[in-house]
């Protein structure tokens, strides 16, 4: 199996595997990165909740830390996260 051995083995939902393993590619090589809920639904073709419901879970377990993140004029920009 290789990169993704432990995921698989994690016993997370399919969807929050599959959130994980986009996240991870988003990356590039680096261990962040910061698409928005509705690009991420885009790229998957899932909808934004189970997006939601996927990171909620990932983070719970560890595979992620999610960093809010705001604009110059206070409003709320895309999360920033941490992919471990």
């Amino acid at each position: 199996m290789g990169y993704f051995d432990s995921i698989y083995a994690s016993g997370l939902s399919h969807r929050a595997r599959t959130v994980y393993m986009y996240l991870k590619d988003r990356c590039g090589g680096q261990s962040q990165c910061w698409p928005a809920i509705q690009t991420i639904a885009g790229g998957l073709g899932i909808s934004r909740s189970t997006v939601k419901r996927a990171l909620a879970e990932l983070e719970r377990a560890g595979y992620i830390e999610k960093e809010p993140r705001r604009r110059e004029n206070g409003g709320l920009s895309s999360n920033l996260y941490r992919v471990k």
